[in-house]
């Protein structure tokens, strides 16, 4: 029976109700459920699966991006053994952080350290073996995690695909994650940006939209760069649209400062909290869904190259009895799927 778009989608389908193979999809999403540091409220690690079950209510005719489905979207199953290192991760963290981080001299907070961090280092290797073989296939990859420390090999690995002028990021978030091992954590949701430009030297540049909740010290390592991190406040980008600034000329200008192959990086609380109620760090203030969208537009329709992606900390509602969260997320990746196919 040929695929119809405009049906509901069948038992047992996958990303977005979709028939797709992984070998006729452009698209392969590559689900990470990590969620170990995230220091206010956890259980992002339930978002691959929370997005998976909501995307099947989602209309497959983007008003922005059309017929994005016919570009072959894949999610591949979730891993348990990730799952699982979460869960034990999370619970040796749980302590750190109710103490309000680690006290190097405990014994047991510097045990629990190594472990987490070793925990961390296999996602990395997790995600550098899904993203590499991915990249291998000429496909383009997209982490859906999990907390915002997992995308870091994917990072990683396609930076190493980018042209001379090395790889851009467009992070939208609520925060600059530029800290240095959050609560000590190495590789904590707070400090991916952080790890990036130390670790990644073809990282060249990293656009931040959405920003505002940060430390001084971020706010310090973003002057520093000599101009490698280029931040837009949400406040200043409000005051500019009260001056009667377009919205269109803004995202112009975060997306013309990018290099030609582009990764995004996209955390859900850089949308307004009213989106996205439940992700671990919710802070007052952000972008539409509809600024997001436009934000996204404006990058496909620069013509530059979109190697890979993420989308990070959606988080259910605990309670369980709502799916809003979900739902936004669901489309947020819609969209994501197609600002990538250009």
């Amino acid at each position: 029976m040929p695929f119809d778009p405009d049906a509901a989608a069948q038992p047992g389908a996958g990303i977005f109700g979709l028939p797709s193979t992984r070998e006729a999809s452009r698209i392969i999403l590559i689900p990470v459920p990590f969620d170990a540091t995230t220091s206010y409220g956890g259980g992002a690690s339930g978002g691959p699966q929370a997005i998976l079950e909501a995307s099947a209510q989602v209309d497959l005719y983007d008003h922005q991006f059309g017929r994005v489905y016919e570009q072959g979207l894949f999610m591949e199953d979730i891993h348990e053994g990730i799952l699982w290192l979460s869960r034990r991760a999370r619970d040796l963290a749980a302590p750190i952080i109710e103490a309000g981080g680690a006290e190097l001299e405990s014994p047991d907070h510097s045990k629990a350290l190594e472990e987490i961090s070793r925990a961390g280092e296999r996602v990395n290797e997790f995600v550098d073996r899904q993203v590499r073989a991915v990249l291998a296939e000429g496909k383009t990859p997209g982490l859906v995690g999990g907390d915002h420390s997992t995308p870091f090999a994917a990072i990683r690995a396609c930076s190493e695909k980018a042209g001379p002028e090395g790889l851009g990021i467009l992070q939208v978030d609520a925060h600059m994650d530029l800290r240095e091992a959050f609560e000590g954590f190495q590789w904590s949701h707070a400090s991916i940006m952080w790890n990036v430009l130390h670790h990644i030297p073809r990282v060249t540049r990293l656009v931040q939209v959405g920003i505002r909740d940060y430390g001084e010290g971020e706010l310090t390592v973003m002057k520093n760069s000599n101009g490698r991190v280029v931040t837009h406040f949400d406040y200043d980008w409000f005051t500019r649209l009260s001056r009667g600034e377009r919205l269109e000329e803004l995202c112009k200008e975060a997306v013309n400062a990018l290099p030609n192959h582009v990764y995004v990086s996209f955390d859900i609380d850089g949308l307004d909290p009213a989106l996205c109620p439940h992700t671990g760090t919710p802070v007052a203030g952000g972008l539409s869904f509809n600024a997001a969208s436009m934000l996204l537009k404006t990058l496909r329709d620069s013509g530059r190259t979109i190697l890979g992606f993420d989308l990070n900390e959606v988080t259910p509602n605990p309670e369980g009895d709502d799916e809003w969260d979900a739902n936004v997320g669901a489309r947020v990746l819609y969209k994501l799927c197609g600002c990538a196919c250009r």
